[in-house]
């Protein structure tokens, strides 16, 4: 029996070219179970760490759909994303809003991720989304990143 899954997703931008890549990798213990990546076109760093989440998610609402699970992202973006604004946003009609009302509401960037992401978390309450150090030798988010630089690098050639 799973006690909890571990995901780790992170993805890749390259401006010059608009496009990007995402990768997530999910443990159970120190096995990994499953892994994917692609690569699109995008419009920012932002848009892949959040669709490398969503594809997390998914695959764990398809795959291990009463798991307990953590998804690591080294993307504050993301965290606070999901922990603070994204409650906000839907609250809002998933639209930017200021105290001063007057002002007119402001787009989300990557609203359809966003939207999408919620949805899943919403599904399945048992995924948790934390944030943890890129780069820093930790096993899971060290292959994310390469499988999202790998996917990137496969449309920029």
């Amino acid at each position: 029996m799973i006690d909890c899954l571990h995901a780790y997703a992170d993805g890749s931008f390259d401006a010059a070219s608009s496009s990007g890549g995402g990768a997530f990798v999910v443990m159970d213990g120190e096995r990994q179970i499953h892994a994917a990546a692609g690569a699109v076109t995008g419009s920012s760093n932002n848009t892949f760490e959040v669709l490398s989440v969503v594809q997390a998610a998914s695959w764990l609402a398809s795959e291990a759909p009463t798991a307990a699970a953590v998804i690591w992202t080294d993307s504050a973006h993301v965290v606070e994303g999901c922990s603070r604004w994204r409650h906000i946003w839907r609250g809002n009609g998933w639209k930017r809003v200021r105290a001063n009302s007057r002002e007119r509401r402001r787009a989300i960037p990557e609203v359809r991720l966003w939207q999408e992401l919620d949805d899943l978390l919403l599904r399945n309450r048992e995924v948790r989304i934390q944030l943890c150090k890129g780069h820093s030798g930790n096993l899971g988010n060290e292959q994310a990143d390469a499988a999202a630089r790998a996917a990137l690098a496969t449309c920029t050639q």
